[in-house]
């Protein structure tokens, strides 16, 4: 069976830099950072007291007064990710056959704000018996988004969530891939959203010892493969990539943004939370895209790593590029979006990709912001090009973008430029 070609032909994005794709991208190239104190909730007590947060969103752009109280946030985001990636396609909804369009779109946790406040609720007024909001759960599951997206749209085709940590938003697109590519959809809006950012969000990752406790500077607190990094920063939003098969976008006129060459999976087996020291999961994982996508390591010039500015992960992930890439590793760039957006967990990978996306289709290398100084201790090799600090302009041909989850989970997906 001859396989489909599959290019991207929409983008969206909901971000701790910017409401839209281009706000995204221009304060990336920037070096802008979104962290700021939380406003959320009160975080004085808290070990960390800063988050990226999504600011200035107006749900009400997007939804009546009813609807948005029927919606977490993180589904909010989801369907404004979706809506600009469905605009900025310029497909005609009554051209096409909505039976053959699909939605898989990502969350690593889902309604935690809607589950916190439930059950807060519940606990305020227990002498009254149970009494729940009707829409609690339909809030609160980490597949609603997609439902959402197909009942508003009226798409037909594969509906679902995935959910793997932070890799959970890099599976949704090499799901939509390999489905498009095998005949099973002409479209799908793949991505992921997140809204974690709450008491227990907070709460949870501070006992892990998984966030930075920087309060004294928040902006310059995620601050990958540098000696003084001390964790993650919480993140939200939500990222929507519009993949499409490429015959049904040539008939349809479509602005094809770019292709999708391949994707790879695999699983470290090692810990929950920890990254294998060695990179095994994440050598796999590069090894199977390269593979999949009929590519070479040579034929790669940028790498968006996952890049979370935890003391571990930081390390095992370049040495995996150089047991992968080998000599070509310290000729391609790197940098770790994260250092700017801070980590949106399972909505990181399509966060990820479509700044990855940018990256090739402008020739542009977006920076790792808040270095400081090397941690030769660790064995992390500075001759790599790391692309601190300052975004760098070189050719980019072919792009991949790494997401890693607790429990093992890893995902590559890789991207090059449309040729005929």
């Amino acid at each position: 069976m001859e396989l489909k070609r599959v290019v991207v032909t929409g983008i969206g994005a909901v971000t701790p830099l910017g409401n839209s794709v281009p706000e995204y991208w221009d304060n990336l190239l920037k070096g802008v950072s979104g962290a700021a104190p939380i406003t959320y909730f009160d975080a004085t007590l808290f070990k960390t007291k800063f988050a990226c947060e999504v600011k200035n969103f107006d749900a009400m752009k997007y939804f009546d007064r009813k609807e948005v109280r029927k919606l977490d946030l993180y589904a909010q985001y989801a369907i404004a990710a979706a809506k600009e990636a469905i605009d900025t396609s310029g497909v005609d909804l009554d051209a096409i056959d909505k039976d053959e369009v699909g939605v898989i779109f990502a969350a690593g946790i889902g309604g935690i704000g809607t589950f916190e406040q439930e059950i807060g609720y519940y606990y305020q007024h227990l002498e009254n018996g149970p009494k729940f909001n009707p829409f609690f759960i339909p809030k609160m599951i980490s597949d609603i988004a997609a439902g959402q997206i197909s009942i508003m749209y009226g798409f037909r085709g594969p509906n679902y969530s995935t959910s793997s940590a932070c890799a959970s938003s890099t599976n949704a697109l090499i799901d939509a891939f390999n489905y498009i590519r095998l005949g099973k959809a002409n479209i799908i809006l793949a991505g992921g959203a997140e809204a974690a950012i709450t008491p227990g969000g907070v709460g949870g990752f501070n006992a892990l010892t998984a966030l930075s406790t920087r309060n004294d500077s928040p902006e310059t607190a995620s601050r990958p493969f540098s000696k003084s990094r001390d964790g993650f920063v919480m993140a939200e939003g939500a990222g929507c990539l519009m993949l499409e098969e490429l015959d049904h976008a040539l008939a349809r006129g479509a602005n094809i943004i770019c292709e999708i060459a391949g994707g790879g999976m695999s699983a470290d087996a090692y810990h929950l939370t920890a990254t294998h020291p060695d990179g095994l999961g994440a050598k796999l994982v590069m090894a199977r895209a390269l593979k999949d996508a009929g590519m070479k390591p040579e034929d790669i010039d940028y790498i968006n790593v996952h890049g979370t500015a935890t003391p571990v992960g930081d390390i095992s992930e370049p040495k995996a590029i150089i047991d992968v890439f080998g000599e070509s590793a310290f000729k391609l760039n790197i940098s770790s979006t994260k250092s700017m957006t801070g980590h949106l967990l399972g909505a990181a990978g399509a966060v990820e990709a479509i700044a990855t996306v940018l990256a090739l289709v402008n020739d542009i290398v977006p920076p790792t912001i808040n270095f400081t100084e090397g941690d030769e201790d660790e064995n992390i090799d500075y001759n790599l090009n790391f692309t601190f600090n300052k975004a760098q302009k070189r050719v980019i041909n072919a792009a991949l973008s790494n997401t890693f989850g607790f429990g093992g989970h890893n995902a590559s997906i890789i991207v090059k430029k449309y040729v005929r």
